[in-house]
């Protein structure tokens, strides 16, 4: 006996009690009891029945196989194929910078420089020692021929002119080194002086006057003139599709975020490491000389090789149950539902790719299928009817 059953019969003996002592056991009134007491047991303590759950309105879709691809798109960033970091060969001061970003510069054309005095003195000194180093020379050059006269005189021994020579090879040797000196000492003067190897536009600038740099420490950055590239970044379990897709041609297509049309590409490089930050795997699609400028925002697309007997179904019909990717098929002759676990290909956009557990003509629900339950009633959503004012509105 539950709660409720408790609390009725209570309330009838009560009402029982009552009429029994107002009757006093008068006989003529036991019929009229008897009766009293059967209508409160039947109306007061009767269970409620249980509402009936209402049969829920699907969606549905017939499954159809079809020729499916798809494509991926990717943010990319249009850049030079060759972009320099130029710096001095030379450590000093900087004391001028004659570019800025985003100047244009052409071959040969002056960057910036370094303070010359301390290579101009270390050039005098390089100088001076390859005067000296000549003057040695000749002058030993000099003593060998009056002591080779000497030697066929008989004044001196084989030994003296010997130990000559070997001095006149002495003063070679210094006269080369001090020659070598001389012309390297010459270069790093000339390093001092920054340079645009190639034509191009300046992406950045680090160095400004008045600082120290050390050799190599780059100060500007020279995008080159030629060939572009779309750069993008790829998710670790696409890297194997872009390489196997990528490599067909025509698969590659870049898109300019500004307009336009779309423009063949190919597939230059894949960084073999992933970006430590993003995790993810830079990626280069060459773009050959087209006109494009630097820094542009574009998409990358990458188109799938076509599959032939694949399923493709809208996104909101794929649910997930004990892990695996399951659908809600529904049998028209019953009007209920069942779970079918199915395999998922891939994804494009709002639709996914079924390779298998699905057959031609089953009936999928596209819409409410997380509040599905083994063997539900359903009934097919039917779409409202306008209302006559907004039809005829929409007829005007």
């Amino acid at each position: 006996m539950n709660r409720f059953d408790g609390v009725c019969g209570h309330a009838c003996r009560a009402q029982a009690g009552l009429l029994i002592n107002r009757t006093r056991f008068d006989p003529t009134h036991w019929t009229l009891l008897l009766a009293l007491l059967s209508a409160l047991l039947l109306v007061g303590c009767s269970r409620p029945q249980a509402m009936a759950e209402p049969v829920r309105a699907v969606r549905t879709l017939t499954v159809a196989e079809e020729s499916a691809g798809g494509t991926y798109e990717y943010a990319a960033e249009i850049k030079a194929r060759t972009e320099s970091q130029l710096g001095f060969r030379v450590g000093g001061k900087i004391a001028r910078r004659l570019v800025n970003s985003g100047d244009i510069v052409k071959a040969g054309q002056v960057l910036a420089q370094l303070d010359p005095q301390d290579a101009r003195l270390g050039q005098d000194a390089a100088r001076a020692a390859l005067v000296a180093a000549q003057v040695n020379y000749d002058q030993t050059a000099s003593d060998l021929k009056r002591f080779w006269e000497l030697k066929n005189q008989g004044f001196i021994s084989e030994a003296d002119l010997e130990r000559r020579e070997a001095t006149l090879k002495a003063a070679q040797s210094s006269l080369d080194q001090a020659r070598a000196q001389a012309t390297m000492q010459g270069n790093q003067a000339a390093y001092s002086t920054l340079v645009a190897d190639a034509p191009g536009v300046i992406t950045g600038v680090q160095g400004e006057p008045g600082m120290v740099v050390v050799a190599g420490m780059w100060v500007v950055r020279l995008a080159q003139d030629g060939p572009r590239d779309a750069v993008f970044a790829v998710p670790e379990d696409k890297v194997g599709l872009l390489r196997s897709a990528g490599s067909q041609p025509g698969a590659l297509k870049v898109r300019l975020w500004g307009g336009g049309n779309l423009i063949p590409a190919s597939l230059r490089e894949v960084s073999a490491a992933a970006d430590p930050a993003t995790r993810t795997f830079l990626a280069k699609a060459g773009l050959g000389d087209a006109e494009l400028k630097l820094g542009q925002t574009a998409t990358v697309l990458l188109e799938l090789p076509k599959a032939t007997g694949a399923i493709r179904l809208p996104l909101a019909a794929v649910a997930e149950a004990q892990g695996k990717s399951v659908v809600w098929l529904l049998d028209k002759a019953t009007m209920t539902v069942r779970p079918q676990a199915i395999e998922v290909g891939g994804a494009n956009g709002n639709h996914v790719l079924v390779t298998a557990g699905l057959s031609p003509g089953q009936s999928v629900v596209t819409a409410g299928v997380h509040t599905l339950t083994p063997g539900q009633k359903v009934k097919l959503y039917v779409e409202p009817a306008a209302h006559p004012a907004q039809a005829s509105a929409a007829s005007r």
